[in-house]
């Protein structure tokens, strides 16, 4: 039996004896950075190694030796009699389950059953975040509850992946309003809500702010003051993405740099890795003029600051780009749309 699982922590609490058989984390964030329906492929794995490097900090020869090792072992899975996936209801999960679905649709598994537990949700915990919040003890109670993938959720979770790696957000707005009823009657009820948020990532219509900007600066005018305040409530508050520290700090170093930055952090004058500046979880955050004037929708983000920024398959450069979230209709809005 082979669990594939969403991290360490809780790929360590599985090797110590909840689950029986091999247990394969599996690392990435295809949350962040660019994204290609096939990702194997040299000049596909070196520009997107060298995107987390620069903007995450992984070391780039460190994430390419870690996609081939696990990538190793996913073509070996087929001896197994059981593959079980662990994942959760967020973005970083859900984009992560619809890779391996693509994966497993186009490899033969022979007699391989695939299954999956997927929750959103754990009794007694009042905010859900993912698996790696539950004791040894609960995880316990989840051995054995997976459902059977059969072939509906293998073409839905790829689906989901081929529209997610385009770089027409038009594929992914469209199959999730044609495939809601059919997602939600599935194995993969959490796809619906993780990927339309996925596409409120993009600038807004009214500001030029994604969900995650805006969040951050709308707690900054609440009073939210410090880096490691912003990224506990940003995180609460948008839970459906599953963001970790390395994904937020790129979020707000962006808010934060060149010569237009919408908030200001105390003794950070050019910001380049945060990781870097003593004490830079607890210094004070404020909002400029500027960052006030866009929150309030009497300035552009995007034509001010410009942007560089991959959603999925889906980049984005320059100040005047083709594609916008109406977050007041919920929909897409585009030159071409």
């Amino acid at each position: 039996m082979l669990h594939i699982v969403n991290g360490d922590v809780v790929g360590d609490m599985l090797k110590k004896g909840i689950v029986q058989g091999d247990v394969l984390v599996w690392r990435e964030i295809y949350s962040s950075g660019p994204i290609f329906e096939e990702l194997s492929g040299p000049k596909e794995r070196i520009g997107r190694a060298q995107y987390l490097e620069q903007r995450l900090g992984i070391p780039s020869a460190e994430y390419i030796a870690n996609c081939e090792e696990q990538e190793k072992k996913l073509r070996n899975s087929a001896r197994y009699h059981e593959i079980v996936l662990w994942f959760e209801h967020d973005l970083f999960d859900q984009s992560m389950l619809a890779y391996l679905l693509h994966w497993f649709k186009r490899h033969k598994l022979d007699r391989t059953k695939l299954s999956l537990l997927c929750i959103g949700e754990f009794p007694g915990i009042e905010r859900f975040h993912g698996l790696g919040q539950l004791s040894p003890d609960q995880l316990k109670t989840l051995s054995g509850t997976w459902r059977t993938i059969g072939r509906q959720e293998m073409e839905l979770g790829s689906g989901l992946w081929q529209a997610y790696a385009s770089p027409d957000p038009v594929l992914m707005a469209d199959l999730l309003e044609k495939k809601r009823a059919d997602l939600e009657a599935s194995a993969l009820p959490f796809a619906y809500e993780a990927f339309r948020a996925h596409l409120s990532r993009l600038p807004s219509l009214r500001s030029g702010l994604g969900i995650v900007e805006q969040t951050t600066l709308e707690a900054v005018r609440a009073g939210v003051g410090t880096p490691l305040e912003l990224f506990r409530q940003v995180t609460d508050t948008l839970h459906v993405l599953g963001m970790g520290d390395l994904e937020y700090w790129k979020f707000l170093r962006a808010l934060a740099v060149g010569s237009h930055p919408l908030i200001s952090i105390d003794g950070v004058i050019k910001v380049e890795d945060f990781r870097g500046i003593p004490g830079f979880l607890n210094r004070h955050v404020a909002l400029t003029e500027l960052g006030g004037q866009i929150l309030d929708g009497a300035a552009d983000r995007v034509a001010v600051q410009g942007i560089d920024e991959w959603y999925g398959g889906l980049h984005l450069q320059g100040d005047d780009v083709p594609w916008r979230w109406d977050s007041s209709a919920g929909r897409l809005a585009g030159r071409t749309f």
